[in-house]
């Protein structure tokens, strides 16, 4: 099979191009999640209400996300991810707008639809590039969401320790990120459908394969969702740590995950995308074991360290493997997508219930045998893992043909 090649100039434009879009996206959700507490108030929400309320952003993006494969097909790929960062951008408005509850959830559904929406089609572009370039970029690109969301995250502490109304600080964030969104785009790639290309359904299941790929990211965002929700409460209830070093622990996390992806991609490289998350899976029980043994803070801490280095590169190479495990990269990475975002919304929820029941001991005991699924399935990621077409300096460019 001979290999196809591509302007390297025009790759690397489009790779930074799309890291900026993934930047931007993970700023909206920073923004958004400092001021949820000025938006329960401004809408008069109960804590339970609230989260109802909660849950819409995933329902709207499991609903939606189906769709973006048919926007790109009838837009091509740039048009259709400029409009759709744009709306993601803009809906950040609406939630501080709400007055009730019902409108509350109507604007978290819009929220989460564009956000849904505009996350596969900048997965699918980052596929991509990365298929262009033949080596890993989707660790690095998930990184740049990372910091991007730390980013939003920052702006919204300070606004909120200036007492700023949510209303004023999101519009002003909404219409900032929408520029940059929209500027950034320009030099994403321009992918256009052959003539005779079927446009992919409005709704339509997800392929055999996206469901197995699927299944891995479910373990890792299960993890994910578990460890930043629920490790504060562990060392403080569990192991009677203090206030400040239970926020510590969920802190560590994050950063581990964030400087894990942007330097994951040169372990992708290097070891390969299966090997990659055996090994991951095998950091990530190690942190779940440690988790639950431990009879000091410190050494859970450590445990959580691990769980987030453990499981930080598993949902980009997921989408990596989803976008090159068929003919319709769009439908596999909607599908990939909206099984991660159900994980996402029930590992919360479920950690409690269980802990419940029993303790949370026995939740985080659930969190490292699903680890470990990493470990049993991080074959079904072999798609494309190998044969990747390349890129040339750019006076042997050849024009972009579509397979």
């Amino acid at each position: 099979m001979s290999a196809v090649v591509y302007d390297l100039r025009e790759v690397r434009r489009a790779r930074y191009a799309v890291a900026a879009v993934f930047a931007v996206h993970g700023a909206v959700t920073g923004s958004f999640a400092t001021r949820v507490p000025w938006i329960q108030d401004h809408a008069g929400v109960s804590a339970g209400q609230l989260g109802l309320a909660l849950a819409f952003p995933a329902l709207g993006a499991s609903v939606a996300m189906p769709l973006a494969g048919r926007i790109s097909h009838r837009f091509g790929a740039r048009n259709a991810l400029r409009g759709l960062i744009a709306l993601w951008t803009l809906s950040l408005v609406l939630p501080a707008l709400a007055p009730n509850l019902l409108t509350l959830c109507l604007a978290l559904f819009t929220y989460g639809a564009t956000a849904g929406m505009a996350d596969v089609a900048m997965n699918a572009l980052g596929v991509e590039v990365e298929n262009r370039l033949g080596r890993s970029i989707m660790s690095g690109l998930h990184g740049m969401w990372s910091a991007g969301a730390l980013i939003g995250s920052a702006g919204g502490t300070l606004a909120a320790h200036l007492g700023a109304d949510a209303r004023l600080h999101h519009a002003l964030a909404a219409a900032v990120l929408t520029v940059l969104g929209v500027v950034a785009c320009a030099w994403v790639l321009d992918l256009q459908p052959a003539e005779d290309e079927e446009p992919p359904p409005r709704f339509a299941l997800p392929p055999r394969s996206a469901l197995l790929i699927g299944a891995v990211g479910f373990c890792a965002v299960f993890a994910e969702g578990a460890s930043l929700d629920w490790s504060a409460v562990y060392l403080r209830d569990q192991l009677e740590a203090s206030a400040g070093l239970a926020a510590a622990c969920t802190t560590g996390f994050t950063l581990t995950m964030a400087i894990a992806r942007i330097a994951g991609d040169k372990v992708v490289d290097r070891y390969g995308t299966v090997r990659t998350v055996r090994t991951s899976g095998v950091l990530a029980v190690l942190g779940g074991l440690l988790i639950v043994v431990s009879d000091h803070p410190a050494a859970a801490m450590s445990g959580f360290a691990l769980m987030g280095l453990g499981i930080a590169v598993v949902v980009p190479l997921c989408f990596a493997a989803a976008g090159r495990s068929g003919s319709n990269p769009s439908l596999a990475i909607a599908g990939v997508a909206t099984i991660t975002y159900t994980s996402g919304l029930i590992a919360p929820s479920a950690i409690g219930t269980l802990a419940q029941l029993t303790s949370l001991v026995v939740s985080f005991g659930l969190v490292t045998v699903l680890s470990g699924g990493l470990v049993a399935f991080a074959g079904v990621l072999r798609a494309g893992d190998r044969d990747r077409p390349k890129v040339s300096a750019p006076d042997t460019a050849v024009p972009d043909p579509r397979p």
